[in-house]
């Protein structure tokens, strides 16, 4: 039986709140850690992901591992793949992780509803994905009665499937939302149980060679090319005390960022390990996300305006809960600004941020 979009959208919300103030998984899957319990001296830094199997957008931090960027720092880091990115801030806010990587919204949600979380670096501030249907929706109006697949309601792939709706006139009323595992997506379209999918650029092209048919029907850098897309974020808390440790982590991100755009073919082989796409395809996404795109930042990649630009169109489609918070509140760019100063800004090229 089919269920109402609005009533599986009520569903979800209220799921998804109780989740976060209770400090669970919203869909069972967040750290178990007890909330607030101390971490052992010595022991990995917990770094949360938005998607159950490593995307090219968060294969910075596999690169900075395998390319011992982080170890010259004196740390270790324990990458943890969850659900999505509002289970990965139901980790940092519990204390069962100590750096989060999520899209911007789930953070800012979290931050407006009193959450113990700040904003301190970028792993791509710009977006990634693109909107994939099969050949029977040829444009997003087309979407309307149609079955389109999202993690949980406020989690990055819904937040973008209303901006494709928006694009058109359209709401989440007048579709299904069907929830759907981010490593799901290729294979819930191709056996037709959703109709559209927000898919990482590494999805769309595997999805659209192996399944004649499949196509693009919106790029949302094209319908937001000012949104913030990606976030480092930790506590207050845990920054206040952990100073130092936040710019190292950070110094070592950026300079894996720096490495992916000279070292092309190693980094080609690290992401298609990390992220189970075969060297095609993610020699195919480079060209887009690195070589056309520079989503990758090199320098700080938190620009004031954007966040805040991101911040408003959140509240134009009621992606926000609560009144945001200012943006002092929401962002602490000291880390990255020590990093970049360390390591030397980068200029040259237009994509450097």
């Amino acid at each position: 039986m089919r269920r109402p979009a609005r009533r599986l959208r009520t569903a979800l919300t209220a799921f998804t709140v109780a989740a976060l103030l209770a400090g669970c998984g919203a869909f069972g899957d967040a750290p178990t850690q007890d909330a607030g319990e101390p971490r052992p001296e010595g022991q990995a830094i917990r770094v949360g992901l938005p998607t159950g199997v490593t995307s090219f957008a968060n294969s910075d931090l596999a690169v900075a591992i395998e390319k011992g960027f982080l170890a010259e720092e004196g740390l270790t880091v324990e990458a943890q793949n969850l659900r999505s990115g509002v289970s990965v801030v139901q980790g940092v806010v519990g204390g069962a992780l100590e750096i989060g990587a999520a899209s911007i919204e789930p953070v800012v949600n979290a931050a407006a509803g009193g959450g113990d979380v700040v904003i301190i670096g970028a792993y791509t501030d710009k977006l990634t994905v693109s909107s994939v249907a099969p050949a029977e929706v040829q444009t997003p109006a087309d979407l309307r009665g149609r079955q389109v697949g999202v993690q949980e309601v406020g989690a990055f792939r819904e937040v973008m499937t209303r901006m494709v709706l928006n694009s058109v006139g359209l709401t989440q009323d007048d579709v299904e939302y069907i929830p759907v595992d981010a490593q799901s997506y290729n294979a819930a379209l191709v056996d037709g149980r959703i109709q559209n999918a927000i898919l990482q650029t590494e999805q769309a092209i595997a999805v659209q060679r192996d399944h004649p048919g499949m196509h693009t029907i919106a790029e949302l850098d094209t319908i937001v090319p000012e949104y913030h897309y990606g976030t480092y974020f930790v506590s207050r808390a845990w920054l206040e005390a952990n100073q130092e440790t936040a710019v190292k982590f950070l110094r070592a991100i950026t300079r894996a960022h720096r490495f992916m755009y000279e070292n092309k073919q190693e980094t080609v082989q690290i992401v298609a390990r990390t992220t189970e796409f075969d060297e095609d395809v993610i020699s195919q996404a480079y060209d887009i996300l690195l070589g056309q795109k520079g989503v990758f930042p090199v320098n700080t990649g938190i620009d004031k305006a954007r966040i805040k630009q991101t911040i408003n169109r959140m509240r134009e489609l009621a992606i926000l809960e609560n009144e945001p918070p200012v943006y002092e509140e929401l962002v602490n760019p000291n880390p990255i600004i020590a990093a970049v100063d360390s390591l030397g800004v980068q200029t040259g090229d237009a994509r450097w941020r």
